[in-house]
């Protein structure tokens, strides 16, 4: 019987870290504030997208708990070369969907954005997507507002 190596792990973290890569959050589902919500893995895309920032850094990582990147599932120090974890940071901006409730995130990866947006944008609502891509991750979390004062950073730690 055939394994997925850890070298060939690495050759998908390659892969995906050469695509575009987004964090989309959206609204969800209301209901979701009293009734708790478990994540399945067949799910495509978002329930209710708000809009979605490029990814500010994806690098290398290996566990190590004494590493600077820390994350539910662990910690972790960068490295140079190809692992089969990718650490991946969005920052959202101040006026990125300023008044939105958020409750769910997810990376993306081959997102395409529709023509003649301005050159360097970064920050796209639901009606500047062509293709949303392929949903690679995905949270649900207890509701949080938006505020212009406040600006979001997310952090994933992605294992292969």
């Amino acid at each position: 019987m055939a394994i997925l190596t850890l070298s060939g792990r690495a050759a998908m973290a390659i892969a995906i870290k050469a695509q575009p890569i987004h964090l989309a959050w959206g609204s969800g589902d209301a209901a979701w504030d009293t009734v708790p919500v478990v994540e399945t893995v067949d799910q495509t895309g978002l329930v209710a997208e708000v809009g979605r920032r490029a990814a500010t850094s994806v690098k290398f990582c290996v566990p190590d708990e004494a590493g600077e990147i820390i994350v539910p599932t662990g910690r972790f120090t960068e490295v140079p070369g190809p692992s089969n974890h990718l650490y991946m940071k969005f920052n959202f901006d101040f006026l990125d969907s300023p008044s939105a409730e958020v409750r769910e995130a997810g990376v993306f990866t081959g997102t395409q954005v529709v023509s003649g947006l301005p050159v360097g944008q970064t920050y796209f609502i639901p009606s500047e997507i062509q293709d949303t891509g392929i949903l690679l991750a995905l949270e649900r979390f207890p509701k949080f507002s938006r505020s212009s004062a406040v600006r979001q950073s997310f952090e994933f730690v992605i294992t292969i």
